[in-house]
């Protein structure tokens, strides 16, 4: 929760409808001006902080909720050694960048996505548990460990966990056939 704070004279904003709205930085932000006789209170709402609300109301986790937020392991990877891709049931797209060190052991992964929180979150979380592993011990990672990382997501994204797993495994099997 963000503490009301008054309005400074020489703030870089613009008014709009009785809405003060900075220009964004790290987190946009839109702050509703209520004026009371000659009183003015100020509620300031984060785009983070309305996020996190939201999704923790539809049922997401905290751990779920900042994978989501933090996007850590979004991206791609130049010169990786697999990309591999993916469809979803629900048309969510996953793409999974792989990068080993010269024998077998994941150094990075990124993913690019266009899809949901449940997808990103458990993407994200799917990289946590593989960085490190060789290539055997990351095949073995299935939907219950991402799900233990989460610690909870809305049951009607639960295939938005067997998306990021299967995509992660795609990528590894397929680095093998090609190696």
């Amino acid at each position: 929760m963000v503490a009301d704070q008054p309005v400074q004279q020489n703030d870089p904003g613009f008014a709009v409808n009785g809405y003060f709205i900075r220009p964004p930085g790290k987190v946009s932000e839109i702050t509703r001006v209520y004026e009371i006789k000659d009183i003015k209170l100020v509620t300031q709402i984060t785009s983070s902080d309305a996020e996190r609300k939201m999704l923790a109301d539809a049922g997401y986790a905290e751990p779920a909720i900042n994978y989501y937020i933090e996007k850590k392991y979004m991206g791609h990877i130049e010169n990786a050694d697999q990309v591999s891709e993916k469809v979803g049931s629900c048309g969510d797209i996953m793409k999974v960048y792989i990068k080993l060190n010269g024998s077998e052991i994941i150094e990075d992964v990124r993913y690019e996505i266009t899809g949901c929180a449940g997808a990103i979150s458990a993407a994200m979380a799917a990289v946590d548990l593989v960085k490190g592993k060789t290539i055997d011990e990351a095949l073995k990672l299935n939907d219950g460990d991402v799900f233990t990382v989460l610690e909870n997501i809305p049951e009607k994204k639960h295939h938005c966990i067997q998306l990021a797993v299967k995509t992660m495994h795609q990528g590894l099997n397929e680095y093998r056939q090609g190696a």
